[in-house]
């Protein structure tokens, strides 16, 4: 199994949604997130203007059986991307076990 974390624009997170839905991954958790990141947001407040390194973002935490994890990068790569800086990251981590609390399941079969 593998957890997949994503952190994109939130204006892509529909598309993002939708995307994942598309390829059969219809389970994840998500917040929203402030991050320091290498893009600059220029800001105008009373006439006066500024640049502030705080971005606000969608975090999507997945995870997944080990055969759907090309799908599911493919698809926020290629639903999230705006071609521009600070589209975001995805990183991937082994998950050793999962289980469903209310049936006692383990493994893959926890996560279907």
């Amino acid at each position: 199994m593998k957890k997949v974390e994503a952190i994109i624009r939130k204006s892509k997170f529909s598309e993002v949604v939708d995307a994942l839905q598309a390829v059969e991954v219809n389970f994840f958790s998500y917040w929203d997130v402030t991050g320091v990141g290498n893009q600059k947001i220029g800001k105008v407040y009373r006439g006066i203007s500024y640049s502030t390194s705080d971005i606000q973002r969608r975090y999507l935490s997945i995870v997944i059986s080990d055969s759907f994890l090309d799908v599911t990068v493919k698809a926020i790569l290629k639903s999230g991307s705006t071609d521009q800086v600070g589209d975001g990251k995805i990183f991937v981590t082994d998950i050793e076990e999962a289980y469903r609390i209310r049936t006692g399941e383990k493994g893959t079969k926890s996560i279907n």
